[in-house]
């Protein structure tokens, strides 16, 4: 549940202010993978009514970030192995796209771009390693990718992998917290930057390959130490 009471401002809608901090709390991991969400709870942290709670929460399981257990309680979605197998897979099939746009059209800024999202994610790690959280070191991830799909100038897509990475981040969270090594990618974003630069589209592609089914095993391999504490 939410760690501290903390009342909505009435300058913006209750609903949207109330979604936006339960989106922010799942995707953090603040509100755990298979938490139950309770709308009275919820209620007397946020001082707000449970009618927005209501409408945020709808809104949530739209987007499949809540979800119904068995007993029609109101959970946190928790994914499985094959969930992961199938949303990395559908990020492959995007993200080929996107690299394949980038090799064909990234501007010398937009390149600029990429790298410096790599040279920041190397420096916080160099100089932070023990303080950085796992949800910001997902964060230091995504914006390489986000960095990579503008270069496509294709909305729709840059869209479609928003939505996706948001339920990659909600994966993720279930494995990081555990072993921080899962995000540990620097030197394969480098290896997709390079190719990029060279507009070498087989090797982007390659390398992308590479790099998402490595991320893959590693989340899978935790999620199965987790079941096998769980049993």
């Amino acid at each position: 549940m939410l760690s501290s009471p903390r009342p909505l401002q009435r300058s913006q809608s209750l609903r949207e202010q109330t979604y936006q901090v339960l989106r922010s709390a799942i995707l953090s991991g603040e509100l755990f993978a298979g938490s139950r969400l309770v709308e009275t709870q919820i209620a007397e942290k946020l001082q707000v009514s449970r009618t927005p709670i209501r409408e945020a929460l709808q809104q949530l399981q739209q987007e499949q970030l809540v979800t119904t257990d068995e007993n029609g309680n109101l959970r946190v979605v928790s994914f499985s192995i094959a969930d992961a197998k199938h949303l990395y897979r559908c990020r492959l099939v995007l993200e080929q796209e996107s690299v394949l746009e980038a090799c064909k059209h990234a501007t010398d800024e937009q390149l600029a771009k990429i790298e410096f999202a790599i040279q920041q994610a190397e420096k916080a790690i160099a100089q932070q390693p023990n303080q950085l959280t796992s949800y910001q070191l997902l964060h230091i991830d995504y914006q390489f990718h986000r960095a990579i799909v503008e270069c496509s100038g294709n909305h729709w897509l840059a869209l479609l992998l928003e939505q996706l990475f948001d339920k990659m981040a909600l994966l993720r969270m279930q494995t990081v917290q555990q072993n921080l090594k899962v995000l540990e990618i620097r030197s394969e974003h480098r290896q997709i930057y390079e190719a990029i630069v060279k507009r070498d589209y087989e090797a982007a592609f390659t390398a992308l390959s590479n790099h998402l089914m490595s991320s893959q095993a590693r989340v899978i391999r935790e999620i199965e130490q987790l079941q096998s504490q769980q049993t």
